[in-house]
């Protein structure tokens, strides 16, 4: 039996997703969290095979919680499959990395691949993660152009990255002059078509 355990700042996905896998004959969920630190407390006394974390968490997104979870095969799934974040994830020893759209039976077979210790990754992701080159942004800079993409002011787009106001608009001028973009938007659409976030 696969011992899953599953972190999605959405409740409602977390358990949808619990759910889906309950239906499983070999995967049983052990626990649900609607964030990366919960998951992470709650790991270091209960063992789990895999764990499913959403990539965009407030705190500790899904690739930082995966970084502390070393006795798990990490499984990361999103709504946004950018192929910055599959390359940050590579590099973080990520196993799998699949979007929300998957089917409930790709979702299984993500989980299986990597609880066996081999990598699943959504062919599309994969593609354009392959064409979109390097970025020049740092990770701290990709975060928080990601976050302006709401167009949310500099305070909210801090507090949803965990960061001051002053380091945030720091990041944010960096990545500008990077993407040579007038405005945080625009930075964040160059971004955003470049595949660097």
């Amino acid at each position: 039996m696969i011992k899953v355990a599953i972190a999605d700042v959405e409740a409602l996905v977390a358990q949808s997703l619990a759910t889906l896998l309950g239906l499983e004959d070999d995967i049983e969920v052990v626990r649900t969290a609607c964030s990366g630190r919960e998951l992470i407390d709650w790991c270091a006394v209960h063992p789990i095979d895999v764990a499913v974390l959403d990539l965009q968490m407030p705190g500790l997104d899904g690739i930082d919680t995966a970084a502390q979870l070393s006795d798990a095969a990490v499984l990361i799934v999103t709504s946004h499959p950018r192929p910055q974040a599959l390359k940050r994830a590579l590099a973080a020893n990520v196993l799998g990395f699949v979007p929300k759209t998957s089917s409930a039976e790709q979702f299984a077979l993500a989980i299986r691949t990597v609880a066996q210790g081999k990598r699943f990754l959504d062919p599309e992701v994969a593609a354009l993660a392959i064409s979109a080159g390097e970025s020049p942004l740092t990770d701290s800079e990709a975060r928080v152009l990601d976050a302006a993409g709401t167009g949310a002011s500099v305070a909210d787009i801090a507090a949803q990255v965990c960061l001051a106001a002053g380091t945030t608009r720091n990041y944010l001028s960096s990545a500008m002059a990077k993407t040579g973009a007038q405005n945080r938007f625009e930075a964040y659409t160059v971004a955003r078509e470049r595949g660097w976030i």
